[in-house]
Order: C-alpha cells, then structure tokens, then sequence
C-alpha cells in the first residue's frame, strides 16, 4: 500500500491513464479525460498519439488545454485537419483506437446521455449535446467512460439516449472500476478504502460485482507528481 496522501478524483485520473499504456492513439476531450490522456504520455506512454476533435492529431500539450480549440494544440500537433475529414477519415473508418469519453447520465448497459436532464421539450437542464460523441463510440475500437459515481449519474433509464454503449469496454469513477459483462455494467475494482456496499449505494440501478472485485492500485510517487506538475501549469 502506498503511503502517499491522495484523493479518489486523482486516483480516478491516474488509473484513467493507466489504460492507455501500450496504445496506440486516443480521441479526448477536455476536462478529465485530457487530463488523464496527458499524465499517460508524461508516465506510461510517451508515444501516444492525441486527437482531439477539432482537428489536431499527434497534440503534445504541456498543460490541459482549456478548450478543444486551444491553440497549444494546433502549435504542437503533427497535423491539423478539418472537422469533416476527422470523421469521415480518421473517426468513421476506425483509425482511432480508442475514445475517452464523459456523460451527465450512464444507464445499466453504458449508454450515454449528454443531451438533456428532464423531458427533451422541456427540460430541467439542456447539456452541451452530442457532439461527436455518437459518431465516436461507433467508429473507435474501444470507449473509456470518465465520470463522477453518484445515483444522479448512474441511472436504470436515460433521460435522453446520446450514445450507445455497445463498444464501451471500461467506466472508470472516482469509487471504483465498471466493466460489460453479459450486457450489464459489472463492477470489478474499487479504489482503496471503497467497499462494494458504498459503490452499491451511490448507483441508481442494480448493480452487478464480480466475484472477485480487485482493489486499483494506489498513485506510484511518479504518477501523482506529475499529474500534480499538470495541474499546477
């Protein structure tokens, strides 16, 4: 066990990062995801290749961008192309390995919501959309799904369905690790002092545990200096 101080959000991005060692490219966002996408190439795997979606492949940022159109990803990508030949070129053929994506709601099977919270003509909340999130989870090989466990995320029926959750291989929350198992989000890992009761507790749905649910491995000292380096820039 690690005797360093941190939080389950940072865990939550470091074992994000970890996914990415030994692949080969990586569709993000902004937030978490980039974030975590960053600490990878700072750790675990220097020649990961970013795309992001407005149009730059092979980014090198040396801070989180503060948008998908910040400059400091144009400045330092290997090439910069437009919307339309991200996806009909790159997206749409497959020739991104994997997505890192976020959702306001996330259903039993891993179908995403980033649309509305409420009825679609009237609702409580209108969230920024879809995106290119549908087009994303269809044409990358594999999707991480980044986002907060708390019932108000995970629920049994999507408000509005944004994305289908077919090719989603891995959910990764500040308590713990879900996986598809037999058409079902299973829990398999949690992080360090999260029972599988408290995981339980903060999922809107019935949730499934493997029979045997791992515990993630605490931040190395290398891993949270530099997602702290990241942060501070």
């Amino acid at each position: 066990m690690s005797g360093l101080e941190y939080t389950n959000g940072e865990l939550q991005t470091i074992v994000a990062a970890r996914s990415l060692a030994g692949k080969r490219s990586c569709f993000i966002g902004v937030g978490r995801p980039s974030t975590a996408a960053l600490l990878a190439r700072m750790v675990h795997n220097p020649a990961l290749v970013l795309v992001y979606e407005s149009g730059t492949i092979g980014a090198k940022p040396y801070r989180v961008p503060l948008s998908i159109g910040d400059g400091e990803l144009a400045q330092t990508a290997d090439l910069v192309v437009s919307v339309p030949e991200m996806f009909n070129y790159w997206i749409g053929p497959g020739r991104v390995q994997v997505a890192f994506l976020g959702a306001a709601q996330i259903d039993p099977h891993a179908n995403l919501n980033s649309t509305v919270i409420g009825d679609y003509d009237r609702p409580r909340t209108r969230l920024p959309g879809a995106g290119g999130a549908p087009e994303i989870a269809t044409g990358c090989e594999e999707v991480v799904v980044i986002a907060p466990h708390t019932t108000r995320t995970f629920v049994d029926h999507l408000d509005f369905k944004t994305t289908r959750g077919e090719r989603t291989t891995m959910v990764i929350t500040d308590l713990g690790v879900l996986e598809p198992a037999g058409g079902a989000l299973t829990l398999t890992a949690v992080h360090p002092g999260v029972s599988v009761e408290q995981v339980r507790e903060n999922t809107g749905f019935e949730l499934r545990a493997s029979d045997s649910v791992r515990v993630s491995e605490p931040p190395s000292g290398e891993e949270l200096h530099a997602l702290r380096e990241l942060l501070s820039r």
